[in-house]
């Protein structure tokens, strides 16, 4: 079914958001939580450390059928994501991260091993990439369209791609995950006005995002400049 905004919802959203609700604050009960499934409530800005979920992000894809769908899970202590966990269940890809400690997939420490050659690989939103917002950017990249920007932050993190940016507004359960993932890969995760993220805000919308490897990032930036004059 559809939500009021337009959004697709499944019955599977909901059974992974209960599933992971019950399994987290059972164990952290002190903790804060904050779903795109759960009915937002305020007590969450007093908690130290609070839960940032999307149980789906994709739905689009998982309905469609396209395996670019993903669970995206972050723990944020005092605004900053300090644990991450992106699974996409149909490839089977597990991609965590704890702060100060670097990446994994599938337990296993990835280092992505990427060289930045003179053509960026970008990943775009499917929808952004239909209407033709990443039309201009195709003389300078390779433009891939890719479902989930969970599941888009963590293959640039992995090295997949050079970068992913969404200059519309973004909520932080679509992305906190996804920018520990980037950042501790080394890479930089920022809003569209190269400002660093704090999560766990009373306001749940972001200001796009812009991540990418670091020694992309700069590349990425000006690109975005250039091709939205």
């Amino acid at each position: 079914k559809c939500k009021a905004n337009g959004d697709l919802v499944t019955r599977i959203d909901f059974e992974v958001n209960r599933i992971l609700k019950e399994c987290l604050m059972k164990n952290f009960p002190e903790d804060g939580w904050l779903s795109e499934e759960t009915l937002d409530s305020r007590d969450r800005l007093k908690k130290k450390r609070v839960w940032i979920v999307d149980p789906i992000d994709g739905t689009k894809e998982l309905v469609g059928g396209i395996p670019e769908f993903a669970i995206s899970v972050a723990l944020v202590q005092d605004h900053r994501p300090v644990m991450a966990a992106v699974y996409n269940p149909i490839t089977d890809e597990l991609f965590t991260a704890s702060r100060g400690e670097g990446i994994w997939l599938n337990g296993e420490p990835s280092r992505s091993g990427r060289l930045v050659g003179e053509r960026l690989v970008i990943l775009a939103s499917r929808s952004e990439f239909k209407n033709g917002k990443f039309k201009p950017f195709e003389r300078y990249a390779e433009v891939r369209p890719v479902g989930s920007i969970a599941y888009k932050l963590a293959l640039v993190a992995t090295g997949k791609a050079d970068a992913t940016f969404s200059l519309g507004p973004k909520n932080e359960w679509d992305i906190a995950a996804g920018v520990l993932l980037v950042e501790e890969s080394g890479g930089r995760a920022t809003d569209k006005e190269g400002i660093s993220f704090l999560f766990n805000r009373a306001t749940t919308l972001v200001n796009g995002i812009v991540a990418a490897r670091a020694d992309a990032y700069a590349k990425v930036e000006t690109l975005i400049h250039d091709c939205s004059k």
